[in-house]
């Protein structure tokens, strides 16, 4: 068992991207950043699903070359082999949570941004 305090961990990004306060080692768990205007490459795992929870903003996912809109209160599962692309084309910031499960330390195959 263990507490973390989210005020006490930082973006990746120093203002945006994960904040994991959690990092394996069966899932990983983290506050997600995006200013407006800002994206997260497109991606897939092998392994690892991705869920993300809309706490405050508008996102689009796009999920194997659908564009899906998200507002707060929405969540969304996305499977192994789904990719996905996540991009903040509105003018406020983005705050989600994201979940991967099960943990895996390199499971992430990056490819192109999808035309939205």
């Amino acid at each position: 068992m263990y507490i973390v305090d989210e005020k006490d961990e930082e973006y990746r990004f120093g203002d945006n991207g994960p904040k994991y306060l959690m990092r394996g080692p069966r899932m990983n768990f983290a506050l997600v950043q995006f200013m407006p205007g800002q994206d997260f490459g497109a991606h897939y795992h092998e392994v690892m699903e991705e869920n993300f929870y809309i706490l405050e903003g508008t996102v689009i996912i796009v999920v194997d070359g659908t564009a899906h809109t998200l507002t707060e209160g929405q969540f969304i599962h996305i499977e192994p082999r789904e990719v996905h692309y996540v991009v903040n084309k509105s003018s406020s910031v983005v705050r989600m949570v994201s979940t991967l499960a099960p943990f895996r330390e390199t499971d992430k195959i990056a490819v192109d941004n999808p035309q939205i």
